[in-house]
């Protein structure tokens, strides 16, 4: 059993931060339905801006708005305007074609492709 990328959300703009808020990422839903990650997922986060790595939980924001949050204490590892890209992964003996989908600056989807 390998843990493979399953799907990928590639630079998105953080649009907030918020410290005293429960711990997570907030991602548009549309997002999460072009990605397939699931709300309460596992992610892992890069922070292209500042070279952080971190792992935390997926919470829905609202469609169509372009919302990605750094909630709790990730709103300690990026800023409003960082770059970022949402990882989900999955543990499976058998290779997969991760599904990815690039944003631009407002994070509206501009291209979707499997690899």
């Amino acid at each position: 059993m390998r843990w493979v990328l399953r799907s990928k959300i590639h630079r998105a703009t953080v649009t907030d931060t918020r410290l005293d808020y429960e711990g997570s990422i907030t991602i548009d839903e549309d997002l999460l339905e072009k990605a397939g990650i699931w709300v309460g997922e596992k992610v892992s986060i890069a922070n292209v801006n500042n070279g952080a790595r971190f792992d935390t939980y997926v919470f829905r924001g609202d469609r169509g708005t372009g919302i990605i949050a750094l909630n709790g204490a990730a709103a300690r590892l990026g800023e409003k305007g960082d770059k970022i890209i949402i990882m989900g992964y999955e543990l499976t003996s058998e290779p997969i074609n991760a599904k990815v989908v690039l944003v631009d600056d407002k994070n509206r989807v501009v291209k979707e492709f499997v690899y």
